[in-house]
């Protein structure tokens, strides 16, 4: 379970259950605004990898193109194909192990180009011309946050590129996203394939800030009426981190680092005007199909008796959870007027696992809904989700992992709910 909070303590913590509302279906840690009060927002600002990426992916060179834009991915809310999701064919096995799309390209190359996703709806707001892009068969925990507001989707960054297009929220998180540069991961002997850090994604953030208003303070009033959603980051930096060294230690080594650059785009999103700021957890690594599937062992103590995931990876998820809880405390301490809760990924994904039809999931949680391969994890990059010899499964509503890698829409849900609710 997550350090720092309990779903019994989350339920005593000082917030009117409207205000509580308010702020997005989250299980919330920290204080309440001094003035109370009803929130109100305008739009959506979100960052992260591909637990949060609703189109950048599909549209950066490095990661364009593959299995994820084909069917099955989107048909359970979309009726259509979805963005990116994976690698496509038996790439190289740290590529394999990750959470990152297809590589059309290998080359870090950082100058983009823009694809126009938009068309103009008659009330004037721009929408995407395909509604999915997104690594999952349906919907995403930032979209049903998003849904919760009563509030238009994001526009994927690389999908507008006018202060029109930006208006009413962005998306900057792209799928195979790193916390740590490149350059840095590099000095650690870990080989990153997608070009984009979260630093490049703040940098993103303060270029659409300028381009939407050109004073400090309609900047400021922008921000304080906007939400802010860091999803999950980090996932990609520990994996490459196992895949470069057999034991954790090198991946553990990690956490302060990107709890700090974490830290660094919290500052800079408060000083930019930010006045509530959700910042999601680490998931549990070691319940993920792909890992599971990749790194077996035989070792006693490898798997946890209760849920069957990869005990150590999930202690390294706890790891950085427990030190992520630990800066918010003090940024909260720090920046006062702010509002920064923290969103528990982990603690209800370690519930459905552990116990999946107490809550309306099949008996088998640790299977891939989609893709092939059989066994226990149905994990297999030859027949990975949306290539030709996948399958999938008859009911994605029952699966908690969609292709192995990402959730499916029902535990996407499922995770947004007890953000509020409790389990």
């Amino acid at each position: 379970m997550i350090v720092g909070s309990s779903y019994s303590q989350i339920a005593m913590a000082p917030f009117s259950r409207l205000l509580l509302a308010a702020l997005l279906l989250v299980a919330v840690i920290g204080e309440a605004d001094a003035g109370g009060g009803q929130a109100r927002y305008d739009r959506v600002f979100s960052f992260g990898d591909s637990l949060t990426d609703t189109g950048n992916s599909a549209i950066l060179p490095a990661t364009a193109g593959g299995p994820f834009t084909n069917a099955p991915y989107g048909q359970t809310y979309f009726k259509r194909p979805g963005g990116r999701a994976s690698d496509d064919g038996r790439l190289d096995s740290i590529v394999e192990l990750l959470k990152l799309p297809y590589l059309a390209s290998r080359s870090a190359d950082i100058h983009f180009r823009r694809r126009s996703l938009t068309d103009t709806a008659p009330s004037g707001q721009t929408r995407l011309k395909s509604p999915s892009d997104r690594a999952s068969d349906g919907r995403l925990v930032i979209d049903f946050i998003v849904e919760s507001l009563g509030l238009p989707q994001p526009t994927p960054y690389l999908a507008g590129s006018t202060a029109n297009d930006f208006q009413q929220g962005v998306n900057f998180a792209v799928g195979g996203a790193t916390a740590l540069d490149m350059a840095f991961l590099e000095t650690k002997g870990i080989k990153s394939f997608v070009p984009i850090s979260l630093s490049n994604q703040t940098t993103w953030f303060n270029g659409v800030l300028k381009l939407l208003a050109s004073k400090p303070n309609e900047q400021r009033k922008m921000m304080a009426s906007s939400l802010f959603y860091i999803g999950e980051i980090g996932f990609n930096d520990y994996s490459f981190a196992l895949m470069n060294n057999d034991t954790v230690g090198l991946a553990e080594s990690l956490v302060p680092d990107i709890i700090d650059v974490i830290r660094s785009a919290l500052i800079d999103v408060i000083d930019a005007g930010a006045r509530r700021i959700v910042v999601a957890g680490m998931i549990p690594m070691g319940c993920e199909p792909e890992l599971l599937a990749l790194l077996p062992s035989g070792a006693s103590g490898y798997y946890d008796p209760e849920s069957g995931c990869i005990a150590r990876f999930n202690r390294l998820a706890q790891l950085h959870n427990t030190a992520l809880n630990r800066m918010l405390s003090k940024l909260r301490r720090a920046y006062r007027r702010t509002s920064i809760y923290y969103g528990d990924l982990y603690t209800p994904v370690t519930a459905i696992v552990s116990s999946p039809e107490e809550y309306g999931f099949g008996s088998e949680p640790l299977a891939a809904c989609c893709g092939g391969g059989g066994g226990q994890y149905n994990f297999d990059f030859a027949f990975f989700c949306g290539t030709p010899l996948s399958t999938t499964c008859a009911d994605p509503s029952k699966s908690v992992s969609w292709d192995g890698i990402h959730y499916t829409e029902a535990a996407n849900k499922f995770v947004a709910d007890t953000m509020l609710n409790g389990l």
